[in-house]
């Protein structure tokens, strides 16, 4: 899995490519655990190009959802694949997220746009 970050006009977009499975998924919270730590409170995580997301997946989302709500950011998940998007359902999680449709419309999202 290949993970990409960016920041633009104060939030922190990961964007990780590939599988998110138990191989993978320590990668991903790694990387935004650090974002985390250091400060960032407003974090969109663009799914686009995730084919696939096990249950190690979920978890990491999970932990993200409960972290950030206690630190008072904002998560938003953008462009989930159907595949993805339909392992959220199945577990239950979709309610639990803001989902953009998109990069742009979660973007959009942190200014009430």
């Amino acid at each position: 899995m290949k993970i990409q970050h960016v920041d633009r006009d104060g939030i922190a977009i990961v964007a990780p490519q590939g599988r998110i499975d138990t191989t993978t998924s320590s990668s991903l919270e790694d990387a935004i655990r650090r974002l985390v730590d250091g400060g960032r409170r407003n974090l969109l995580v663009d799914l686009s190009g995730v084919e696939y997301i096990s249950s190690a997946g979920l978890r990491v989302f999970l932990v993200l959802a409960k972290r950030m709500r206690d630190l008072r950011g904002t998560l938003v998940l953008s462009g989930m694949t159907e595949p993805v998007r339909q392992v959220f359902q199945l577990a239950g999680f979709l309610p639990l997220f803001r989902v953009e449709r998109n990069r742009e419309s979660a973007l959009a999202a942190f200014t009430g746009a």
